[in-house]
Parts: structure tokens; C-alpha cells; sequence
């Protein structure tokens, strides 16, 4: 958690009026409807809503992953919402580090290595051994994923994200296939390494538990923002209950 009040911390996200809309068939799905919402740099937000309230969506748009139909998505005041595909790419590969509930590591390629794939495309890479030890994995740097916890080959899925020193980290249910105490250790070490590296951490979820865990909670239904919770305090992943 940065020191400085949330006044003077810079904005890494100014979202205005976010649109998007699927057509399937004849009919018309509106996904987002007129989303507003500003991010703070090194903020941790968790966005809470249920199937096909949005919250997928939205991560996609600002993680570059797809393209809104109307409004606007500012990342540190560039306008996202005019690149191409090229451009999109470009900022994901700079800024962006994705963990999703699957972890997609390389079976073929021990923890070492499939962290070392991300540093290959990054400008200035954390070490991956050092991107392990951040997560509590060094030890197992040389185990391939068959031989790893889901709870560890998830760190290694935050490991490989983190290793990129990405200004932005989106998570997508990254305990949605962990019990309680793994879904715990893998949601602290998210936490503390974005706190230690300065990373906006975004987090989307069912889980409202770990909401305690963040700066503030959004809440989405029916494609808009229902409403946002500022936490006075940040809980650990040890004190949740769900």
C-alpha cells in the first residue's frame, strides 16, 4: 500500500462511458453499458459481479484483449479505445501481465522455463529465478508442472506475469480452481508482490471475501457499475472467511 494519499497518486485508468454490444443473430447483447470508473496507479481493485454482469468484459477492453464499441478507456491519459490490433498488442506486451483461473503453463517446460517465455518479449525483464522467489517458489524452479500444486503452478502463472515488471496486473478468478487455504496463499502472494513491484493489481471474482483484501470494491450488474465500496482497511488473505 503506497503512502501517498489517494489524491496525489496518479490515475492509471480513466474508463468513460464504456459500450460494448454483440450482435448474435437479430439480437442485440449489450455487455457494458456506459461504464465509468477511474483506477489509480498501484491501487489493488476488486471487481465483483456475477455471469454475465460485465466484469469479463471490462478486463478484456482494458487489458487490450478486445475492442469497446463507444466511450473511451485513457491508460496513463493515451486513449485505448482508437488503436489497432497492432497497437493493442504493443500495449499489452509493455504493460500487462494476465492471470486467469487456468494457469496455461507449458507442460513440457519446467517453472524456470515457462517464466522465462515472458521475459523474452519484455524490455527490461525481471531475473525469472527472482520472479519465483517473489511468489515463494525458488525452490522449485526445476519441477515441471505435473509435479507442482495447483496452488504452486498458479504462483508460477503470477511468477511468469510478474516477471515482465508489467505496470498493470488483471486477474481473472485466479482462485476460482483452488480450495480455500491454496486460493489464500496464492491471493497473498499477488498482493504482496504487486505491492513490493508498485503494480495496479485488478482482480475480478465471485468471491466478495476477497474483496476485504482490496483498496476498494466495484460492484457490476446488468453491464454498469452498481456501486463502489472504499475499504478503511486492507485485510490479509489469513483473515478472510469464505
Amino acid at each position: 500500500m503506497g503512502t501517498a494519499p489517494a489524491s496525489e497518486t496518479p490515475l492509471a485508468y480513466q474508463v468513460r462511458d464504456l459500450e460494448k454490444r454483440y450482435q448474435m443473430g437479430e439480437v442485440e447483447v449489450r455487455a457494458l453499458r456506459g461504464v465509468s470508473l477511474d483506477i489509480r496507479a498501484g491501487e489493488f481493485v476488486v471487481i465483483l459481479g456475477p455471469s454475465g454482469s460485465g466484469k469479463s468484459t471490462f478486463l478484456n477492453i482494458i487489458g487490450g484483449l478486445d475492442a469497446p464499441s463507444s466511450g473511451h478507456v485513457l491508460f496513463k491519459g493515451d486513449d485505448l479505445s482508437d488503436y489497432s490490433e497492432r497497437q493493442r498488442t504493443f500495449y499489452r506486451r509493455l504493460n500487462i501481465g494476465f492471470i486467469f483461473q487456468f494457469y496455461n503453463l507449458m507442460p513440457n517446460l519446467t517453472a524456470r522455463e515457462n517464466v522465462e517465455l515472458a521475459t523474452e518479449i519484455a524490455r527490461a525483464p525481471l531475473p525469472p529465478d527472482e520472479a519465483l522467489d517473489l511468489v515463494r517458489l525458488a525452490p522449485r524452479a526445476d519441477h515441471f508442472p505435473a509435479q507442482l500444486s495447483g496452488g504452486e503452478q498458479q504462483r508460477v502463472a503470477i511468477a511468469r506475469a510478474i516477471a515482465k515488471r508489467p505496470e498493470v496486473l488483471l486477474c481473472d478468478e485466479p482462485t476460482g480452481a483452488l480450495d480455500i487455504e491454496t486460493g489464500k496463499v496464492v491471493l497473498n502472494a499477488l498482493s504482496e508482490t504487486s505491492e513490493r513491484l508498485g503494480t495496479t493489481l485488478i482482480v475480478i471474482t465471485h468471491n466478495a471475501a476477497i474483496g476485504g483484501m482490496a483498496d476498494r470494491v466495484v460492484h457490476m450488474r446488468d453491464g454498469q457499475v452498481h456501486d463502489i465500496v472504499t475499504n478503511a482497511r486492507r485485510m490479509s488473505a489469513d483473515a478472510l472467511a469464505w
